[in-house]
């Protein structure tokens, strides 16, 4: 199971990176559109921080964020991702905890590590809609395309 969610957070790492390049590229300034991208990388710490039974993330999930705030965001991100899967053997545990408006639930660790990359699957989906909507070029971050990727097929 640690290798599928290597290749997983592998996966997630590259898709925020093409999306934050894509935003560089274009000097993408559109509030909601940032402010989508932004939702989607404040969970990566919300929910590491969780896990890691750390204080609460410093980032608000709907917070306002730019560019360069992006950019950090997607590799700092990415790094502790790869390190807590790197650091730990077993992810099916049970997480207790209480949600970002303090409400509590009780789930699979596993689960919430599928969880959070189809949520980035999701508002990365959004994002490349919302750029067609104001005529900039989206970038394809499909895991089949990154898969090609990984294995030669395509050039990245």
């Amino acid at each position: 199971m640690k290798d599928f969610f290597l290749k997983w957070y592998e996966y997630n790492g590259w898709a925020n990176r093409k999306v934050i390049s894509c935003l560089e590229q274009q000097t993408v300034t559109d509030e909601k559109i940032l402010s989508v991208f932004g939702h989607l990388m404040a969970a990566n710490f919300i929910w590491l921080n969780r896990m890691k039974d750390l204080p609460k993330s410093k980032y608000e999930l709907w917070g306002k964020y730019d560019l360069i705030e992006l950019r950090t965001m997607v590799e700092e991100a990415d790094h502790l991702w790869m390190s807590f899967l790197h650091e730990h053997e077993n992810f099916d545990r049970i997480m207790k905890y209480r949600n970002y408006v303090g409400d509590y639930f009780e789930n699979n660790v596993q689960q919430i590590m599928i969880h959070l990359v189809n949520h980035g699957t999701y508002h990365r989906g959004q994002v490349a809609m919302l750029l067609r909507q104001k005529d900039y070029e989206p970038v394809n971050t499909d895991f089949i395309t990154y898969d090609r990727v990984i294995s030669g097929q395509l050039n990245d």
